[in-house]
């Protein structure tokens, strides 16, 4: 098994020849190249954040699980932060703050990143909000684009800027930056922007988590925020069909959109576009860019 050195730690890699997406041939050394490709992007979105993991040892289509508490054998050099479940227990939890780490993590095929709209040292304040727009039956990611602006125009009237990634699965992520808020009060303010929508044009938006009343709409998850929720990390690689990403986007390309596979973007087409773009979610770890939520 060949031994790397990465930021001063060694590692082991594995069965780099795996194929984890059988449909497009994709192996686990695909996989670890690309995220450490896209280091330098995504480290910051998820550095302090206690991670949670999609591993999928034997490829996509086998067996996969989500992992939240250190896999065995994890080395004492990761982080690793301490949460509280549901059940009031403390768990630990593996912090991908480094290169290293995230290496480490591909190679234990941990396919998915996800965090919480906070940080690891600050669990009563929330410092995103976040909003996933899935499309029901009959819709697609283009009507999540429509209702994407709706939401970034309304946002905007509360001093709230947004920006825009796909989720890497059927439709789009808003995220905003904020300061001041419990996970109570923004998944809160979350629920009362994805009703206001609703109650605009319920043709398009639906708000209300039962699944028998999405077909035909836009369901706005508003429930992300709470502070037991996760969401897909920017930049991480989806247990798709084909290694699709939660891929930032610009604004003019949510705009102007006109085909649902041109967001059905891949892990070799991301690398390309931050070469060229550079990070597009960039604002969003700005301190300036955090607004108040409404009182």
């Amino acid at each position: 098994m060949p031994i790397t050195e990465v930021g001063g730690r060694r590692l082991t890699l594995s069965h780099l020849d795996r194929v984890l997406w059988p449909r497009t041939g994709t192996t686990k050394a695909e996989l670890v190249h690309y995220y450490a490709t896209v280091a330098d992007a995504l480290l910051p979105h998820i550095h302090g954040r206690a991670a949670s993991f999609v591993r999928t040892p034997d490829g996509v289509e086998g067996q996969r699980f989500f992992q939240k508490r250190p896999p065995a054998g994890t080395p004492d050099w990761v982080t690793v932060a301490e949460t509280v479940r549901h059940s009031g227990e403390l768990m630990d939890q593996v912090q991908v703050n480094d290169l290293a780490t995230l290496i480490w993590a591909a190679n234990l095929a941990c396919v998915e990143i996800h965090t919480h709209q906070w940080r690891a040292g600050s669990p009563d304040s929330a410092d995103r909000l976040v909003l996933d727009l899935d499309p029901g039956e009959g819709r697609t990611v283009i009507d999540c684009c429509r209702v994407a602006l709706l939401l970034r125009d309304r946002l905007a009237e509360d001093g709230l800027q947004a920006w825009a990634k796909t989720s890497g699965a059927k439709g789009l992520h808003l995220l905003a930056a904020v300061r001041g808020a419990s996970p109570r009060a923004t998944s809160a303010y979350a629920k009362r922007i994805a009703q206001e929508l609703e109650a605009a044009d319920r043709d398009l938006v639906v708000s209300r988590m039962a699944k028998a009343d999405r077909a035909g709409r836009v369901f706005i998850d508003w429930s992300q925020n709470s502070e037991r929720k996760t969401t897909a990390a920017p930049y991480t690689v989806r247990a798709q069909p084909a290694p699709t990403v939660s891929a930032p986007l610009s604004w003019a390309e949510v705009a102007t959109v006109d085909d649902p596979r041109a967001l059905d973007l891949t892990i070799g087409q991301v690398p390309e576009r931050v070469a060229e773009h550079g990070d597009l979610l960039a604002g969003l770890l700005d301190p300036g860019a955090a607004g108040e939520l409404p009182g």
